[in-house]
């Protein structure tokens, strides 16, 4: 039968995905061993008996059944229907603390030595898959505010809302969409095994703690060889996210081609998240001078198509950049506009001139008649607006 959606919380699915047919006795006996007691099946793609049923006595003798089905596929629709930014930023800061709590689960089973047990990821991934359908920014966007203690692991929920973002950018099914979220969320697990001191140190490493870290690709790899049902793209993206195009990177110095697409799209999506968020050794940049510093890198580090596609995944001033308006006016980047990259919706508050600020406005820089363009970044380290990050993502810092 083919498995279309594990029923239940996302913790007690035993499978890394649904959608796919059960043709292995022990899934029976993993579901039957769950507390999972309903599943749905999709009867059209399966090859148990209804395929052979024709569509006149699916209609006649189970009626209420292909409503039931076009109500689940209306809800599937529904849930992945395009919103604005301020609808979806609520649902998006659960879904980043449920991530949070998973991967955090993860790693330290991982540290105790367990291997990586499937349970729940698959209804996590589809639960960050449909948030990222519905509006890009707003996951991606909050994931970039972490604290030390928990920069490691909303790093991973970070990664993989972006590669499900990119991976769609790219055009990709979306069974690959869902590969390429899981290898996201596990691309970084290597770090399992690096201690916090050495993870979180305010100075510079030393040649030893620098040779530890640059192992973690590695280590990831091997305990991931050693879990089931783990997705073949997750084991090259884990082992390969720090190649780069020159071959340059570590662990294998692999370059161009001998990179796969899919390691070429964590490592862009690693490398921003990275740069962008607050560590105990330096503050986050701007995510609109991320994007621009990460192109002059482009040609060395990263794949172009990809770092391209990417850009214009989070558009050329990412939601959360600061920028200045040709009216004077500071304001900082609330939503991507779907007419134009260089056209966000911008939150103005802050007057040039005068040295004030101004109750915030928010304007639509694509409407029809809007004169308002963006001629500057900003560098939020000169201003020292407290209060940006409230600005746009309505968050209030503790």
């Amino acid at each position: 039968m083919f498995l279309e959606e594990v029923c239940g919380t996302w913790i007690d699915n035993p499978f890394w995905r649904s959608r796919f047919v059960i043709s292995d006795p022990k899934d029976i006996a993993m579901l039957r061993a769950s507390k999972v007691r309903e599943v749905w099946i999709d009867a059209s793609k399966g090859a148990d008996v209804w395929v052979a049923t024709t569509a006149a006595q699916l209609r006649s003798d189970d009626g209420a059944a292909q409503q039931s089905d076009s109500s689940s596929e209306a809800d599937a629709y529904a849930s992945r229907a395009p919103v604005p930014m301020s609808e979806e930023l609520q649902r998006a800061a659960r879904i980043c603390e449920s991530g949070r709590q998973a991967v955090t689960s993860m790693f330290q089973e991982a540290r105790m030595g367990n291997a990586i047990d499937a349970a729940g990821v698959s209804n996590l991934i589809e639960e960050i898959s449909n948030s990222v359908a519905r509006n890009s920014s707003a996951l991606i966007s909050l994931a970039r505010l972490k604290t030390a203690d928990n920069y490691t692991y909303m790093h991973s929920v970070a990664v993989c809302a972006m590669m499900i973002a990119l991976a769609r950018q790219l055009n990709q099914s979306e069974a690959v969409v869902r590969s390429a979220g899981i290898a996201g969320l596990l691309h970084d697990l290597g770090k399992m095994l690096v201690p916090n001191e050495v993870l979180n140190k305010p100075g510079k490493l030393t040649d030893a703690e620098f040779a530890l870290v640059k192992r973690h690709p590695v280590t990831g790899h091997e305990f991931l060889l050693a879990s089931d049902n783990i997705d073949p793209m997750a084991l090259d993206v884990c082992l390969h996210h720090h190649e780069k195009v020159d071959g340059s990177g570590y662990p294998k110095g692999l370059n161009g081609s001998q990179i796969s697409l899919f390691a070429k799209m964590a490592a862009v999506c690693d490398v921003y998240d990275a740069i962008t968020s607050n560590r105990p050794y330096k503050a986050g940049w701007d995510p609109s001078e991320s994007l621009r510093q990460m192109g002059l890198w482009a040609s060395g580090h990263f794949d172009l198509p990809v770092f391209q596609a990417f850009a214009k995944t989070l558009g050329i001033y990412p939601v959360g950049s600061l920028v200045l308006l040709n009216s004077g006016r500071i304001g900082v980047v609330t939503e991507q506009s779907r007419a134009a990259l260089t056209m966000p919706v911008v939150k103005v508050f802050f007057v040039v001139v005068s040295g004030m600020r101004i109750v915030p406005v928010s304007l639509d820089l694509s409407e029809r008649g809007c004169q308002e363009k963006i001629i500057a970044r900003e560098d939020p380290a000169k201003w020292q607006f407290a209060d940006l990050d409230e600005l746009w993502s309505g968050v209030t810092k503790s």
